[in-house]
Formats: structure tokens, C-alpha cells, sequence
């Protein structure tokens, strides 16, 4: 799998040292309430991988924007992700109109590749490509409820590997919108994501997907070479059966320096709560928001700008979609969960918490990018 230096994606070198789990778990029942029992749910699951075990990538919107440029981003890396697939691949996408990718997706399928695809309803209406996909012979499954949305953006392949984050897979998303992705070389990681995909294979969406995460807790071994290793701490959480806005909110808690987030949309009272209470400990904290959102009805702009100050109204003249949020330069909260009552009650959704700060500088580095932006408006 090559870099593309237009996706911007970073390899990471890997020489940090072991975070504490039990610790972290702690002070998250601490801080929040939440019994320990309930946070430990399952044994931690460690496993090893060798070279590369995360690939963190960010769009490159154009302003202006021109589509004789739409090439080089993220839908060539994911096809040629895809390329690569020897046994399955399982793709489930909010909305997909990524012609490259659905070509990667029906030559996998062509050569044996087992392929499948779940997809909102309310996008695969009328959406040549979905209609591609199925006459190739691809399955295709649709969540129709009436209320809630599938708004997932992940694949898995081959049963080791994950991309997931607040891409979606348009056009949009990859060339207008600022969005990132993440690669994951994790079977046990794959084996969370695997299950949701089966759940939804059945019907099992929103409020009636269980809570049956097998691997919430994953410590990934990193073999560095010449003996030499490392360990990263990652949670994974599906909404709305792992109550994620508490393990959102135990994590802001533990904030002792910074917070930064970007946000879509911003509504949960709860988590703007636990920003403000770590302001008012000391901790600072740095916000930029989608400007179409901000303004709106339960928006927790006006409230966080009101009392923190330094919270902007992005600059991208079409959508900042990231949903991020980064604590003490050394733990990232990504995936495609808005924070909204929406995300945590009736949407399917996932997070990744991850505990390394190598990847931390990365969406650091983007936040300032947006930050920026949205100070120069």
C-alpha cells in the first residue's frame, strides 16, 4: 500500500512507551461515574503486528474548487486497498458515488474476492453506482428504517485490516469536504467492525443492534525490528448500544493541559458540559465547528464561544466534517460520530479512542490547518 502525498496520509515510525490501561480505565470511572465493571465489559485483547500498524490520512479540499483535480485522494488509496483483498471485503457507507472504488470493489469481486456492501437507504436510491454494484452480483444491504440513519463509514479487509473515520465515500467527501481516515492493521479491530457488519447483515440497526463488541480494549504490539517493540492502547465503541458519550466524556475528564476538537455538529449538552468543566479547571480548550451548523437550533456554539472563547466558525466554503477530538496531544477521539443526541440514541455509529501521541501530532497538525482557516474568515 503506497502513500499519496495528495491524501496526505502519514506512515507512523513507532517509539512510544506503553500506556497504562487499568489506569486509564480508573480514572474513567472516577471521574465520571461509570462503573468499572461496565468499562471493563471484556478482557483486553493484545496481538502483535509487524511494520505499519496504523496509516493516518486527511483530505486536501481545493478552494476554488475544480474537478479536473478530483484524483489522488483518498478513493485511489481505498481502491488500492482494496486491490490487495485476498479473501473479503465488507464495505458499509452512509453514502458511496466513488466510481474508482466501485471499480476496485467489482474487480475484487470478479476475482473471488468475497464483497458485500451495506449502505443508507436513503443515499442507494437512484445511486448509479450501488446499482453497479448489485447487477455485478455484490450484495447489498440497505437499512430502511423510517427514523435513525446507518451513518458508518468503515471497511474491513481480509479480517485484519480497518479503514474507518469521517470520510464518506463521495466525491464531496474525498475532494471538497475536510475529512480523515484511518488504515488499522488490527484482526481484533477487524473482528469489532466484523461483527456490526454481520449485525446489520441480519437487520440490526440503530437501537436494535446489541451491545456485543468482542474487542472494546486492544493493545496493539508494534514490532519495531532488532528486537525492539512498542504498545498502543485503542478503545472502539458502536453507538448507540456502547454508550459512547460517556466514554467521550471520561475521556475530556481526564484532560489536563488542552483539548481540541472539530466538530460537524455539536449538540450534546452533555459533552459540552465536560469541556466546559475542564476549562474552568484550567485546561484549555480550542473549537472549530461547521459554520452551517453552528448557528443552528441546539447548537453548543454560542454556549462553548460564550464562556471559552477560542471556538471558530470553520473556513472551508463547503463542509468541515471532521469529528475529532484531541486530548493532551497524546489521545484522539475519531469516527463517524457527531456529537448529537441523534449519534448516541438512534443513528449506527463508531469510535475509535486511540492512546498514542505520534498519532495525536497528526490530527494536531490538521486541527491547525482548519483552525487557520477558520481564523482568517
Amino acid at each position: 500500500m503506497t502513500d499519496n502525498p495528495r491524501g496526505r496520509p502519514a506512515r507512523l515510525h513507532l517509539t512510544l512507551a506503553i500506556l497504562p490501561l487499568i489506569a486509564l480505565m480508573l480514572t474513567q470511572a472516577t471521574c465520571c461515574g461509570l462503573d468499572l465493571d461496565t468499562l471493563l465489559g471484556s478482557s483486553t485483547v493484545t496481538e502483535t503486528v509487524s511494520g505499519d500498524w496504523i496509516r493516518v490520512y486527511f483530505t486536501s479540499p481545493r478552494y476554488p474548487d475544480d474537478e479536473a483535480y478530483h484524483y489522488g485522494g483518498l478513493d485511489q488509496e481505498l481502491a488500492a486497498v482494496i486491490d490487495q483483498a485476498e479473501r473479503s471485503v465488507d464495505v458499509v457507507a452512509y453514502d458511496f458515488d466513488l466510481g474508482r472504488v466501485a471499480d476496485a470493489l467489482i474487480d475484487a469481486h470478479r476475482r473471488g474476492v468475497r464483497v458485500r456492501l451495506v449502505v443508507e437507504s436513503d443515499n442507494a436510491e437512484g445511486e448509479p453506482l450501488v446499482d453497479d454494484l448489485a447487477h455485478a452480483g455484490v450484495p447489498v444491504v440497505e437499512d430502511g428504517r423510517s427514523s435513525g440513519l446507518m451513518h458508518d463509514k468503515f471497511v474491513v479487509v481480509d479480517g485484519e485490516w480497518v479503514w474507518t473515520g469521517s470520510w464518506n465515500l463521495t466525491d464531496n467527501g474525498t475532494y471538497r469536504n475536510n475529512n480523515n481516515a484511518v488504515l488499522i492493521h488490527s484482526a481484533a479491530l477487524a473482528d469489532n467492525y466484523a461483527a456490526e457488519f454481520e449485525e446489520m447483515v441480519d437487520g440490526q440497526f440503530g437501537p436494535t443492534s446489541p451491545a456485543d463488541t468482542p474487542n472494546p480494549y486492544v493493545t496493539i504490539t508494534v514490532e519495531l525490528g532488532e528486537g525492539q517493540e512498542r504498545q498502543v492502547e485503542v478503545e472502539n465503541y458502536f453507538a448507540p448500544e456502547d454508550e459512547v458519550a460517556a466514554r467521550i466524556m471520561a475521556e475530556i475528564g481526564r484532560a489536563q493541559g488542552r483539548i481540541r476538537f472539530m466538530a460537524f455538529t455539536f449538540t450534546s449538552d452533555e459533552i459540552a458540559d465536560a469541556m466546559l468543566e475542564r476549562a474552568r479547571a484550567g485546561v484549555v480548550v480550542q473549537g472549530v465547528m461547521e459554520a452551517r451548523n453552528a448557528e443552528r437550533e441546539y447548537s453548543e456554539y454560542q454556549r462553548l464561544r460564550a464562556e471559552i472563547h477560542d471556538v471558530l466558525q470553520d473556513g472551508n466554503p463547503y463542509i468541515m466534517h471532521h469529528k475529532v477530538i484531541i486530548i493532551d496531544d497524546a489521545t484522539v477521539i475519531t469516527g463517524s460520530y457527531n456529537f448529537t443526541a441523534s449519534a448516541e440514541d438512534s443513528n449506527d455509529e463508531n469510535v475509535l479512542i486511540i492512546h498514542d501521541a505520534e498519532v495525536a501530532a497528526l490530527f494536531v497538525e490538521e486541527f491547525g490547518r482548519v483552525y487557520e482557516l477558520a481564523r482568517k474568515q
